[in-house]
């Protein structure tokens, strides 16, 4: 039976080590890709910082669930876009300024950070490798239409701030921030919205992740595939635990899954 696979970027198909796709991994999914099955990302980056799969080639992938489910799209039709109500996007950006930290906002083309500092390059630059994000106001920032916040927030800041945020959710796959979207998105939505549309059947998803974002679909797909370094509480849920990222965790998880 063809199946859609699903994959984060972060930690799953990228090492954080190497910030590379292993070859291994590569070689994987053009496998599944030829055996017939269908290949999406899911990830919390938006799709404009979505910028390290590029061995994976031009064709290789069917669609995208991005910002953790609020914006999900397969080549040039959106599937799903659900953006934050403005009275939270305006809550936050007061917090932002009122507390002086770091917040990424993103609207459907475009990112911007508010009071950045250093700990937002060497994430951004030195870890995710994504590059110095353009500097707004809060004003600005906040004048579109926006899907996806990041403050850099402690876990404990972020139970406080999320409570003063009754139309959003949070997920947090990198401890120096959380990613904030409106209630309602996840992986797992977005999944329903991907298979809705290519019309497969949810007895027919495997998805693969290593991040605290990742557990809704984990549980939701008919098999969560955990990698070696994800976080216990990400393991917890799978069924089924393979190596690490940069141990070949994909390549000889799909080939205990015979998808390849």
């Amino acid at each position: 039976m063809k199946k859609a696979l699903f994959f984060d970027i972060d930690g799953t198909l990228v090492s954080f080590e190497t910030h590379r796709i292993p070859t291994s991994a590569v070689d994987a999914l053009h496998t599944a890709r030829q055996n017939g099955h269908k290949i999406f990302i899911a990830t919390g980056r938006p799709g404009m910082i979505i910028n390290n799969l590029a061995a994976l080639g031009d064709d290789l992938i069917d669609g995208y669930i991005t910002m953790n489910g609020a914006y999900c799209f397969a080549g040039d039709h959106v599937i799903h876009k659900n953006s934050i109500p403005e009275e939270d996007v305006q809550t936050l950006g007061h917090l932002s300024t009122e507390h002086d930290f770091p917040c990424i906002f993103v609207s459907e083309h475009d990112i911007c950070v508010c009071h950045p500092n250093e700990l937002v390059n060497k994430v951004f630059q030195d870890m995710l490798h994504v590059g110095t994000l353009p500097v707004r106001s809060i004003a600005e920032a906040t004048s579109r239409e926006i899907f996806q916040m990041t403050p850099f927030i402690t876990p404990e800041q972020e139970a406080y701030t999320i409570h003063l945020l009754p139309h959003c959710e949070s997920g947090r796959w990198f401890p120096a921030f959380s990613d904030i979207v409106a209630k309602g998105n996840s992986k797992q939505r977005g999944i329903d919205e991907i298979i809705s549309y290519f019309g497969i059947s949810l007895e027919d998803t495997v998805a693969f992740g290593d991040g605290g974002n990742d557990i809704s679909m984990l549980k939701h797909a008919a098999i969560g595939v955990a990698m070696g370094n994800a976080n216990p509480e990400v393991k917890e849920v799978a069924d089924y635990v393979t190596d690490t990222v940069d141990k070949d965790g994909l390549y000889k998880a799909m080939r205990h899954l015979q998808l390849i």
